[in-house]
């Protein structure tokens, strides 16, 4: 069994002990403030970490020995870092993104990817794809590391212009001397993904034209490239998900006919084999080595279930989590035997830390912990939940309680998620956290619609945008009411993205549930919005606007119907005070949509306050705006529902 020794658990326990005990309340800077740790990643042989650390407000990128000892680091400045991994064992590319208005490209400001060479030997930075003919310096994806005949080699997709079109193209870059090829690989106009082989052959192609929403899937068969499948996809692309379990063949996610999800294996014309469905895989595990699959992980109620095809794999998986007992285990990174082994471990009790395992010592070892100063005192405990929406379907969520108080006559804050077809899980969350912080109950529901609950539920939630799937959160409230755990006097609505909407709707369409609303970043005029995703797309339909319309129950921009659900255009209705928050630069949700329902609040004569975040985006990449939201939004709920009564 795999056992942490008593120096590292205790080392761990100082950290996470340090947060100031004679505080009435946290420090909402424990919450709010960008990760302190993150995005740790070991070398193929297992012997250094890359990870991302922030100091104050700037993101570092860091590279040590397994013994701490320091070989190189590279501060971020202004770029967002998204990511890093490595290149052989003496590259680390970091991945990094900025908002951008291109001269020369139509349609409105994007978020741009970009990848950076650190060489651990030169300590040199080099962007890749620089000064490519008729070419961008952005990428489209994670770069493919293969190292070829001793030589670390990205193959990147990056975008190279044809006929004034962009067009996705792959790129093969030796980092050594950063000499760059454009590979033709069977380019298309509508090329959205590639697969590139141990030996470093493209091998696979994805193509998706998104105003007829038909995908199709090419593969090199014996140096020609072939149509291997096709199908009508409106709702996007199905893409490609690496290799299959001989590490040939190529996998891809996609629908059957009754729009179950189904994983399928190709190996050429006519020649395909669906997995299992038994295997329930969420994500996909693939050997760093030689690409094949592994396995993969899905969430099976609260636990987070990992499976693998050989059952030595399974076993030191196994011993792995054991040496958590209790606490959820994901896999971060490994080394390319996959003996050595970075995992994330979420602590109910005392929040997300970073672990190393070494399966041939059967040793494990504390890296760090993502959230500084955070002590278990700080930490609220989380319940999972289940109730009956008003038509019987079961709704599940999770309800954070505040820390220390009787579970009984709670205020409330209702903290739906964004999507809407995403999903909340059992796992530390900062924002919930740092609202049961302060003395209120959270409620994280799972309305219809969101995913991991099979395709019917999510079906579910088509057309019902602004309605059920409204509702499903009131229904809660009344749930938790009824067994006196809340009480339904205190109750605001806080959410960001779709979550924003939520809030936004509960002033508008559920009266009489809440007190307050908080939207960050919410949609509020939904013509508005989908006439920003066609500019996006220079005009023409596409699956994202397709995707909108389903939830939204539209036949298209112009339903009239689109106003009865945007809450712009029902602001005379609005009876509670009501918070906006937009980042100034966010590309998903704009930031004319918050000053849309601003203006129409003022015209109505309605209480609202507008904070705008300057240069964040659509996710809080940055610190400092990421603690003012969370200010701002604690400071606005406490005066308006005051966490004592």
């Amino acid at each position: 069994m795999i056992k942490l020794s008593l120096a590292a658990s205790a080392a761990c326990f100082a950290l996470w002990s340090s947060a100031a005990l004679g505080a009435e309340k946290p420090d909402l800077a424990l919450y709010g403030r960008l990760p302190h740790f993150e995005g740790v990643t070991i070398s193929p042989d297992g012997s250094k970490l890359a990870l991302i650390l922030t100091d104050g407000e700037e993101r570092v990128l860091a590279v040590r020995k397994l013994d701490g000892e320091m070989l190189g680091g590279v501060r971020a400045s202004k770029a967002k870092l998204r990511g890093v991994l490595w290149a052989g064992e003496d590259h680390v590319v970091m991945l990094s993104s900025q908002t951008a208005d291109v001269h020369g490209l139509e349609g409105p400001a994007r978020e741009y990817l970009m990848a950076v060479d650190f060489n651990l030997l030169t300590r040199k930075q080099t962007l890749l794809l620089r000064s490519q003919e008729n070419s961008m310096n952005v990428v489209l994806d994670w770069p493919m590391i293969r190292v070829i005949d001793g030589q670390a080699i990205a193959f990147v997709e990056g975008v190279h212009f044809m006929e004034n079109q962009g067009v996705d193209t792959l790129f093969r870059i030796n980092l050594k001397d950063g000499a760059t090829r454009m590979l033709d690989g069977g380019a298309r106009m509508n090329a959205d993904g590639w697969l590139v082989d141990a030996a470093g052959e493209p091998v696979a192609q994805s193509l998706y034209d998104g105003k007829k929403g038909r995908w199709s899937l090419r593969m090199k068969i014996a140096s020609t490239w072939k149509t291997i499948d096709e199908a009508d996809s409106p709702m996007g692309s199905y893409g490609l998900s690496g290799f299959g379990r001989d590490g040939k063949s190529v996998l891809v996610w996609r629908t059957d006919d009754k729009n179950n999800s189904i994983l399928r294996e190709y190996r050429g014309p006519d020649d395909y084999e669906d997995l299992p469905g038994d295997l329930d895989l969420t994500g996909l595990l693939h050997d760093p080595d030689n690409l094949s699959l592994l396995g993969g992980y899905t969430l099976k109620g609260d636990d987070l279930v990992y499976t693998f095809f050989d059952p030595t794999s399974q076993k030191a998986w196994n011993s792995v989590t054991k040496a958590f007992e209790g606490d959820r285990v994901s896999l971060e990174s490994w080394s390319k035997n996959r003996r050595r082994v970075v995992v994330l471990v979420d602590s109910a009790v005392d929040g997300p830390a970073y672990a190393l395992i070494d399966l041939d010592t059967k040793k494990a070892s504390w890296l760090g912990v993502v959230y500084r100063d955070l002590g278990a005192e700080a930490v609220s405990p989380v319940r999972s939940i289940k109730y009956k929406a008003a038509d019987g379907l079961e709704i599940t969520g999770y309800l954070t309680l505040p820390k220390g108080r009787d579970p009984k006559n709670l205020p409330l804050i209702v903290l739906p998620h964004g999507g809407p077809e995403g999903r909340d899980t059992p796992g530390f969350d900062w924002w919930s956290q740092a609202l049961a912080s302060r003395g209120y109950a959270v409620l994280q529901p799972n309305f219809r619609g969101s995913e991991g609950f099979g395709w019917d539920f999510v079906k579910a939630g088509f057309g019902e945008w602004g309605k059920k799937m409204q509702t499903d959160l009131s229904d809660g409230v009344r749930d938790l009411a009824k067994q006196g755990i809340i009480d339904p006097k205190r109750v605001c609505i806080v959410g960001a993205s779709y979550g924003g909407y939520a809030a936004l709707a509960g002033a508008t369409l559920d009266r009489g549930v809440y007190r307050c609303a908080v939207s960050v970043a919410g949609p509020s005029d939904l013509k508005k919005m989908l006439l920003s995703v066609r500019e996006a797309h220079n005009g023409e339909m596409s699956a994202a606007q397709r995707y909108w319309l389903r939830f939204m129950g539209a036949e298209g921009i112009k339903d009239p119907d689109l106003a009865a659900l945007s809450p712009a255009r029902l602001a005379d209705k609005v009876e509670i005070p009501v918070l906006l928050i937009h980042g100034k630069d966010d590309t998903v949700v704009r930031y004319d949509q918050s000053q849309a329902m601003a203006d129409a609040l003022k015209k109505a004569g309605k209480p609202v306050a507008f904070v705008t975040l300057e240069s964040e985006d659509h996710w809080l990449s940055r610190g400092a705006t990421r603690l003012k939201m969370l200010t701002e939004t604690v400071a606005f709920v406490e005066k308006h529902n005051p966490p004592d009564p």
